[in-house]
Parts: C-alpha cells; sequence; structure tokens
C-alpha cells in the first residue's frame, strides 16, 4: 500500500507551488532533497542561491508540478535510506502543502520495489549531494 501525507512547501512570488533543493554532507552523516519531473529529469531552477549561509542549506528553489518526484536521501557513514515521494496535488491552507504519495524506499540495503530506471540519475544526485561535505551548490538541475 502506497503510503500518502503532506509536505509543506512554497509559493513562488508568482504564487506557483515551489521547494528548495537542499541538503549536503557532514564528516559521517547527511542528507539531501532533489526534485525531478514525472521522467525523472532535471527540471529547471526558478532561483539558485549564490551567498550568504550556503553549506548545507537551500540551494535551488524550483517549481512543482504533479507528477514531479522529490527524493529524501540521508546517511550514516554511507548506509543510506532513500524515500522517493510522487507529487499528487497541491493544498493551499494556512499553509502551501504538497500531497505526496510514497512511491519507492530504500533501506538496509535493498529497495522495497524496483527502482524505475528512469529515476537512476536523481537518485544518485540526491546520494552524492547527500555525501558532498558542507555542499554549496545545486546537484540536479538543467
Amino acid at each position: 500500500m502506497k503510503k500518502i501525507t503532506k509536505i509543506t512547501i512554497e509559493k513562488t512570488k508568482k504564487g506557483f507551488p515551489s521547494f528548495w533543493e537542499s541538503g549536503g554532507g557532514y564528516r559521517n552523516t547527511g542528507e539531501a532533497t532533489i526534485i525531478a519531473n514525472k521522467d525523472g529529469q532535471p527540471k529547471k531552477a526558478v532561483y539558485v542561491r549564490g551567498f550568504g549561509e550556503l553549506a548545507n542549506a537551500h540551494h535551488a528553489l524550483l517549481v512543482l508540478e504533479k507528477g514531479d518526484h522529490i527524493i529524501k536521501a540521508s546517511h550514516h557513514r554511507e548506509d543510506f535510506e532513500i524515500e522517493i515521494y510522487r507529487v499528487l496535488d497541491f493544498e493551499v491552507k494556512e499553509e502551501t502543502y504538497a500531497v505526496v504519495e510514497q512511491i519507492n524506499r530504500f533501506g538496509m540495503g535493498e529497495w522495497d520495489a524496483e527502482l524505475p530506471a528512469s529515476l537512476e540519475a536523481a537518485v544518485q544526485a540526491a546520494m552524492q549531494k547527500a555525501t558532498c561535505y558542507h555542499c554549496r551548490v545545486p546537484h540536479f538541475i538543467e
């Protein structure tokens, strides 16, 4: 059974739902969030941060659309846990939410379901970003 949940997201100045590519690594741990389109390809960023506190922070703001994928990776000594979500819809109340379903999960060395080939590059980018020491740049944008 697919797990459906809500993720708090932001809006661009023009009101489009958006989410940050973010994260990076420390000495033995790290985490990253990567956004891919419905086909698993990189998306064009509406804003890339170039100043301020950048290490392991928000790096690129991307507009979200239905069908996009949000990949969250974390690790401890490169023992990864990865969750892949597909955006189903958006909800606007006091805050803006993306309604997502978890479509894949990696933990304890294996996937719960076969990883679609179209998402392999995005998952690799999430793992690289999570291990990128004090990461300051986006890893998966057009």
